[in-house]
């Protein structure tokens, strides 16, 4: 090889890297366009079907008027908003002092929707628009309007508090309809688009991701599965599409995590599947029905999980069996843990509600149990939820060191906590700092079990509760009113 050779071999290893470098920032920048034309193309297809909804409507309020961020009124009482919100909001409304006068008031609000159809067709014949509840629950005059201008007088077709969720119907045709995509499928990380009305600024679109799925205890409705998104959504936004790159509903935007009033980087959105389940059964009945199984359930803690031998996250707790229900009629008992439901595994109190509240009122459901260690399969025909059998859950907290004085329940005062005379003690005090204090245990409950075993007296509590002292874990189910629940302490 002569002197030349090694430059002319750098010279080409020049020429080649400096043309890959070359081609990867032309890549990189035609990535990037390719990817802002996708959300143009989102943009285009989504914004002719969704809407601007101003809504007219009286409510009762203070003499000092305020407005609320996603509608007239809260829809989700005011613990929520002092939460999500803070006091100090300005658009939070606070409820009357007791004492002060009420007065009606004329009361403008404001939100999103879109007109959509489903593969079924059932939503076809008339030009549908889905929102949310909260936009339009108090609305004497519904005025809706469309990106090109026109402007329709919307009809409220049906409405479910519980979800959230709400159809009005407009007198028009061959409106451009938004497709339903399956939220089952969404997947953490996925690009989203949301389109909506923030601050009465029309048809503003914010892009992000999926931050999370599955978000039944946020304590907004009462049947929740939240799609969690970091696509900025803001007063106005609300009952507005989530979509994917597709262009296809995956959620309606619902509610926002806030102490300012706005955008701080979590929002939430119900998923398509379950707004359509509701939306279908608002127009076709005008009203929704749920699945009622009759059981007071409560999340199996990890406290819970080794107090009932059982691997922590797999079932749920059922602490209370409502008397005459279907769980009852089936043979289910305080102390079964749920492990799965129609075949699939049960880990979530959420989700498990929503599951059974999804199927219908007379269907057969197979619930596969654990009780005292063993599997039992138990078939139990699914009841009709009113409003006075709504299904409750318990939430359970455990520390350090017992602290509980109880006292045997007299004729009195078991006709006082509603109990029979002889079936439980009463806790007399509960010391402050213990563990009976922080798990939430109060003075006034009365407990029916120890370690799974019923006490009748005071001896057999001071007995229980001696026996577990070795483990230093101790098993309770505390009777408060006309709720049970399982609570574990640990010392």
């Amino acid at each position: 090889m002569n002197k030349r050779s090694p430059r002319i071999l750098l010279v080409i290893f020049y020429l080649i890297f400096s043309s890959v470098s070359a081609f990867a920032e032309d890549s990189g920048f035609d990535n990037l366009k390719q990817t802002s034309k996708a959300f143009a193309n989102v943009a285009k297809k989504v914004s002719p079907a969704v809407v601007f909804i101003r809504v007219e409507g009286t409510a009762k309020s203070e003499n000092t008027p305020l407005t609320l961020p996603f509608g007239n009124q809260s829809p989700f009482g005011d613990e929520f908003f002092k939460r999500f919100f803070g006091e100090d909001f300005p658009g939070f409304q606070m409820q009357p002092r007791h004492g002060q006068p009420e007065s009606e008031r004329k009361v403008m609000g404001q939100g999103s929707g879109f007109v959509f159809k489903t593969d079924k067709g059932l939503l076809t014949d008339k030009t549908y628009i889905l929102t949310n509840n909260h936009v339009v629950e108090n609305a004497d005059d519904i005025k809706v309007t469309f990106n090109n201008g026109q402007e329709y007088k919307g009809k409220i077709t049906g409405r479910d508090p519980q979800s959230d969720i709400a159809v009005i119907e407009i007198k028009a045709s061959d409106l451009p309809p938004l497709r339903i995509a399956d939220s089952s499928q969404v997947e953490v990380g996925e690009w989203v688009v949301a389109i909506g009305n923030p601050f009465g600024l029309s048809h503003t679109l914010t892009v992000g991701v999926v931050s999370a799925k599955g978000r039944t205890s946020v304590g907004i409705n009462d049947y929740e599965d939240f799609i969690q998104t970091d696509a900025a959504i803001n007063p106005g936004n609300s009952g507005g599409p989530l979509v994917n790159l597709e262009g296809e509903v995956v959620g309606i935007n619902t509610a926002i995590f806030t102490r300012s009033g706005g955008y701080m980087g979590i929002g939430f959105a119900i998923p398509s599947n379950l707004a359509i389940n509701v939306a279908e059964q608002l127009i076709e009945h005008g009203e929704v029905t749920r699945g009622y199984l009759g059981v007071v359930i409560q999340a199996l803690t990890a406290d819970l999980a080794e107090a009932f031998d059982i691997e922590h996250g797999k079932g749920i707790l059922i602490a209370q069996v409502s008397e005459d229900s279907p769980a009852e009629k089936a043979g289910l008992k305080e102390g079964d843990i749920i492990t799965h439901f129609q075949g699939k595994e049960v880990s979530d109190v959420g989700d498990f509600r929503n599951r059974v509240a999804l199927t219908g009122p007379d269907t057969e459901a197979s619930l596969r149990i654990l009780r005292d260690g063993k599997q039992k399969v138990i078939k139990v025909t699914i009841g009709h939820l009113t409003e006075d059998k709504l299904l409750a859950t318990g939430e359970t907290k455990s520390a350090g060191e017992i602290g509980i004085t109880v006292q045997s329940l007299t004729k009195e005062l078991a006709d006082q906590f509603n109990v029979s005379p002889g079936e439980g003690v009463l806790i007399s005090e509960v010391k402050p700092g213990s563990v009976a204090a922080r798990a939430g245990i109060k003075s006034g409950q009365v407990i029916s079990q120890v370690n799974r075993k019923p006490v009748n007296s005071v001896a057999e509590f001071k007995q229980a509760v001696k026996s577990s002292e070795k483990e230093k874990r101790v098993l309770l189910l505390i009777k408060s009113g006309e709720m049970s629940r399982f609570v574990a302490l640990s010392w």
